[in-house]
């Protein structure tokens, strides 16, 4: 089934899932060295998104064979099957959620800005099992994420089409920043920064450098400096590292929730459990303002 993507029941169990499973992705990415590839299959599961079809999107269809055996893909398989191991601890999180959730990680862990994640993807394999006379999973066709080997008309006709902007292409660009790249997989090999575990601004500092010994640039990254409304964007990155965290981070929630709209059902049961912990923090906010008043009373009486 494609189209709108029908949201996950968000109450206060779900959200407690969420952030155990972020406590299990933040262990096992730092573990297994492998922030790049988690990234990446964050952008490629959401970046399929068509804008006038509301087809593709972060609906967790990279898992099918038909779409991570797409060229784009390869070597995502690893990263789908790492997922797993979370999966398999948190069954109620859908892999939409999970694989976006797990983008976000990523960024932060390795020095990035923090993404406001907001959960609720129902992913299309999950609603399929729940409703089995809906259509078969299908994924988009192949040809509809970036071809690093093009240039900015091609950049521009992707991200226009999943309803993106020019600060969005440059942004999110500077996810290059992390890992590299093997010959094997998109047919370039090396890393885009000195130090391609630490997600900060040096890949627009040295698209401003031109070529240099080590590194390399795909014709899409070199595309970002020959165009001037890119290469404007670019600059300023480079200058301002504060600002390209805070473009980044609007971009990067932007192509998580791609055809996506939140619905958050709070139950009964949640609304006492939410009622619960603000009485709790209102009695602990009473209490330090005791506290407070008691040693300011001490304190006059000393002197």
């Amino acid at each position: 089934m494609q189209g709108s993507q029908p949201s996950y029941v968000v109450d206060a169990e779900y959200l407690q899932e969420i952030e155990k499973a972020r406590r299990d992705l933040r262990a096992l990415i730092s573990s297994k060295q492998c922030a790049s590839l988690m990234l990446r299959l964050a952008w490629h599961d959401a970046g399929t998104y068509d804008a006038k079809t509301k087809t593709g999107g972060p609906n967790g269809s990279i898992r099918n064979e038909q779409e991570y055996k797409h060229g784009v893909n390869n070597g995502l398989k690893i990263a789908i099957d790492l997922c797993e191991e979370v999966k398999a601890k948190h069954p109620r999180i859908s892999y939409a959620d999970l694989y976006q959730l797990a983008g976000v990680v990523a960024v932060e862990i390795t020095g990035g800005p923090s993404i406001d994640f907001v959960p609720g993807r129902k992913a299309l394999t999950d609603f399929r099992e729940k409703c089995p006379r809906q259509d078969s999973l299908q994924s988009p066709d192949e040809g509809r994420l970036p071809d690093a080997k093009q240039g900015e008309s091609h950049l521009r006709a992707v991200f226009y089409r999943m309803g993106l902007s020019d600060k969005d292409i440059v942004a999110l660009s500077g996810g290059h920043t992390l890992g590299r790249a093997h010959s094997d997989r998109s047919g370039f090999d090396g890393a885009w920064t000195n130090n391609p575990h630490k997600f900060d601004n040096s890949y627009f500092v040295e698209l401003l450098k031109g070529d240099t010994e080590g590194l390399i640039k795909f014709p899409t990254d070199k595309a970002l400096v020959e165009d001037p409304e890119l290469r404007k964007y670019v600059e300023l990155y480079a200058k301002d590292e504060d600002v390209f965290f805070r473009d980044y981070a609007e971009s990067h929630k932007k192509l998580s929730e791609l055809g996506f709209s939140s619905t958050t059902t709070i139950t009964s049961q949640d609304s006492n459990y939410i009622r619960d912990l603000l009485r709790k923090n209102a009695l602990l906010v009473v209490f330090a303002a005791f506290i407070l008043i008691l040693s300011r009373w001490y304190d006059d009486n000393e002197q």
